[in-house]
């Protein structure tokens, strides 16, 4: 990290690393877009970070010596106070403690003295308005809470009585301090000051409060994640008085504050370009995946596979891109594109016949009951021409067993057996760091219905629809809420049938059913009568190897994205904190 192409003395940390800045990307959630979240403009958040990390430590301009020194706007500031005070336009505190060396953590530039905060404003705490006066109907003034600090108003009016020193004027500087502590000028007219929110009270008018304001945010992002015996981070009002911040002369004051403007301008037109890129590169792969899936004849899917092929390093370069892959292998996997077929096995019809007179055993055993009969499978249904050998079929057919979990919510413990619910499972694989246990009697009683066994799919019925998991051996389990089970015939392959009924395309067709009912969900007789394609039994087995093949191809790409964008990460962090920490920076 010490490359001096990166660090040398004649570089500029802010504008010789756009390249970086735009290409660190972090996943930030589990929402939006693609399993693996929307993506958070990293590089450029922390360009911000350093662009103002620089700005409060003299680093981005140079100094002019023609300027007044800041002792001497101090000692302006420190009548204006005297007279304040006597006003009683401001409160009489106790006296600052003294700066010592252990506060100064830069080289003050010339021209510049360390104050504290409290010697150059008052920082105002909010009133506990009473709670019962709150309203969301705009009667009364707005009421800043927390949370509309820095952020556009959430909509809490007050209507009741208030002492006129907690009204905020537009242009206050507020600072929330619980949660994220963010300092920010109120944009929203007249409004009152709430508890927990603190608001500064300069003591002149000449002086740039946007340069203090963001010194102040420099100081309070250094306490985030600081706490004590605390779960959520609290800022005092003492912490907020006596933070310390250097004071540049007022004229650098204010050209810094232009030119730090000038330069988030920047980062906005960087994070802007940034967003479309990605979204443009998000719309291509799934545009030309989807020709995949599309198109009939072999010649035509070789041609939209080799398209795909040639740009392989360029398409997919990020986690979404590479879920989409994943969700792409899975439809060609049960629309028979993954492995070729075979003339010479056993065609699915044979397979279904055979099935047939297993069913028909179990009915005369009294095991089972007998199959609903249904009408025959619409052109409709067949959401893609089946290949050579397969069948369309029924999923009754198909298993012995289609069985809805207890929908009771069964009581859990810490130990005990285990059960089953929609948490456990996700894309195939059981998680066990979600397993849930019930006790002995609740365990008898979920399995009176059906006792789960090797080879059975559980699938999530509501919420998560489509997420399932073939049961593997020797797992001794219940059902919780929310799920199904299905049982096949020993002839079929779990995991091939597992793969089509939560493959992309089924689940659409599947959740159509009952669109815009209530939370998304499916029912037993849904998948009962419910039609997939069905391959030769010796295909089922061949599909199912060459998805767990892909999958953990994919998977390994995905490993080496990560890494690499832990890597820029590093790399942007690194920059920052070198930056900020070199005794000389080129001027932006």
């Amino acid at each position: 990290m010490n490359d001096p192409r990166i660090f040398g003395t004649n570089r500029n940390p802010v504008t010789d690393h756009l390249d970086l800045w735009t290409s660190a990307l972090l996943v930030k959630s589990t929402a939006g877009r693609g399993s693996g979240g929307p993506l958070e403009a990293y590089g450029v958040n922390k360009l911000r970070t350093l662009i103002l990390e620089l700005a409060v430590r003299g680093k981005l301009l140079p100094q002019d010596p023609n300027d007044e020194p800041a002792t001497t706007l101090l000692k302006r500031i420190a009548a204006e106070k005297v007279r304040l005070i006597k006003e009683g336009v401001v409160k009489r505190v106790k006296p600052l403690p003294d700066i010592v060396e252990a506060e100064k953590d830069f080289e003050l530039p010339m021209g510049w003295v360390f104050v504290r905060l409290g010697d150059i404003a008052f920082s105002q705490a909010g009133f506990a308005f009473k709670s019962r006066y709150f309203n969301e109907s705009a009667e009364g003034l707005p009421l800043i809470r927390i949370r509309d600090v820095g952020q556009p108003f959430t909509g809490t009016y007050y209507s009741g009585e208030y002492r006129d020193e907690f009204i905020v004027e537009q242009g206050d500087y507020l600072i929330s301090m619980d949660g994220e502590f963010r300092v920010s000028p109120w944009a929203n007219g007249r409004a009152l000051l709430n508890q927990r929110v603190s608001r500064l009270i300069f003591f002149t008018e000449n002086l740039g409060k946007r340069f203090i304001a963001d010194s102040l945010q420099t100081r309070l992002r250094k306490l985030q994640g600081v706490k004590a015996y605390t779960t959520v981070d609290h800022l005092s009002g003492a912490q907020i008085t006596e933070s310390v911040i250097g004071l540049p002369p007022l004229a650098e004051q204010r050209r810094i504050v232009a030119k730090v403007d000038e330069l988030m301008a920047l980062c906005d037109q960087l994070e802007q370009q940034q967003g479309i890129g990605i979204e443009a590169h998000q719309t291509l792969v799934e545009t030309l995946l989807g020709t995949l899936t599309r198109v009939e004849s072999a010649q035509e899917f070789a041609a939209a596979w080799n398209r795909i092929a040639e740009h392989f390093d360029t398409l997919f370069t990020t986690e979404h891109s590479i879920d989409q892959l994943k969700h792409t292998i899975l439809q060609l996997a049960v629309m028979g594109k993954l492995v070729s077929q075979n003339p010479i096995e056993e065609p699915a019809n044979a397979l279904l016949a055979a099935i047939a007179s297993e069913k028909e055993a179990l009915v005369a055993e009294g095991r089972i009951g007998r199959q609903k009969l249904y009408p025959d499978i619409s052109e409709e249904e067949r959401r893609f021409v089946a290949p050579l050998g397969w069948q369309w079929v029924r999923l009754d057919s198909l298993f012995n067993v289609i069985v809805d979990c207890p929908h009771s919510t069964p009581k859990f413990t810490d130990s005990g057996f285990l059960c089953l619910d929609t948490n456990s499972f996700k894309q195939g694989a059981l998680i066990e760091s979600k397993f849930r246990y019930v006790d002995a009697d609740t365990f008898s009683e979920r399995i009176a219905r059906i006792s789960p066994d090797k080879g059975d799919i559980v699938f999530a019925r509501e919420g998560s629809v489509g997420e399932s998991v073939v049961l593997p051996e020797g797992l001794r389990c219940c059902l919780g809420q929310r799920v199904m089970l299905f049982r096949p015939s020993s002839r079929l392959n779990s995991e091939f049938l597992r793969l089509a009924i939560s493959s992309p395309r089924s689940l659409e067709a599947l959740l159509e059913l009952h669109k815009g009912i209530g939370a998304k969900h499916v029912n037993v007789g849904d998948m009962r009568g419910f039609a997939i394609a069905l391959p030769p039994a010796a295909e089922q087995h061949r599909i199912v190897a060459k998805v767990e093949e892909l999958m953990a191809l994919c998977d390994a790409l995905k490993a080496r994205l990560a890494e690499a964008q832990t890597t820029q990460i590093r790399l942007a962090d690194a920059i920052v904190e070198r930056a900020v920490a070199a005794p000389e920076v080129a001027s932006v």
